[in-house]
């Protein structure tokens, strides 16, 4: 899989990418991620990237000729993703993430100043990701945030691929406690469920351990969530348990 990435800031990029599991999957040869330097794709002797919006509003906005240029220079076939990084898209999450690496090719375009001019979100770009509700200077840090998320749904890029089924939002809910040695650390006990061998059960304490974080910080998940009659049940006992004094 290939991350294009086209910025005014290459020099943000310098580094992040150099640790980790996605420098070991780029070694491999799992994934390739090739920054752009916009300005490389204007015509003009000062590289003008931005100008002023229509309209008197203050603030520069980045013109789509150079945008246009540098997706078509580097876009490989039909299969290619475009997406523009700006605070008016649709909420980055893990579905997202997961479709993404099902193509070969996913070109980022990272937003700046007041924003980018429109036809490129209308008309050249697939769609637009935000990564929360707040604006960033640009969207450098949101692209390496897609990039990395991406990637752990690329064959081969994480060791052990059965993890990435119990992460967080992988199932639509947050993901259950985990633990490790020591046993007990500054008299903080690791629950003794754990240790029972019983594999049926501590399956139903993660579930419930998941659906009860899940309440209690983001059940706007639980509202699109399939739940089973066993979630229900666990769900049920959650709620109990918390009326009780």
């Amino acid at each position: 899989m290939r991350f294009d990435i086209i910025t005014i800031f290459p020099e943000m990029f310098a580094g992040v990418f150099s640790g980790g599991i996605i420098r070991r999957a780029v070694d491999k040869g799992l994934m390739e991620i090739v920054v752009h330097d916009l300005r490389d794709s204007t015509k003009d002797r000062h590289r003008q990237v931005d100008d002023r919006p229509y309209g008197g509003l203050e603030g520069m906005v980045l013109k789509p000729e150079p945008i246009f240029a540098a997706v078509e220079a580097v876009r490989r076939d039909e299969d290619s993703r475009v997406y523009l990084l700006s605070p008016q898209g649709a909420r980055f999450s893990s579905a997202m993430a997961q479709e993404m690496a099902s193509h070969r090719q996913v070109i980022l375009i990272c937003g700046r100043y007041e924003g980018v001019d429109e036809r490129v979100a209308g008309h050249l770009a697939d769609g637009e990701i935000s990564i929360g509700d707040y604006v960033l200077a640009g969207g450098e840090p949101a692209a390496v945030v897609v990039v990395d998320a991406a990637s752990r749904f690329v064959g081969g890029v994480v060791g052990k691929e059965d993890s990435v089924r119990h992460d967080s939002f992988a199932e639509g809910i947050l993901d259950f406690p985990h633990y490790t040695r020591p046993r007990e650390f500054r008299g903080l006990r690791v629950p003794s469920v754990l240790f029972s061998g019983d594999h049926k059960k501590i399956g139903r304490w993660r579930r419930k351990k998941a659906l009860a974080k899940t309440l209690e910080r983001r059940p706007d998940l639980l509202k699109d969530q399939e739940l089973t009659p066993e979630d229900r049940r666990l769900l049920e006992e959650i709620r109990n348990e918390r009326k009780d004094p």
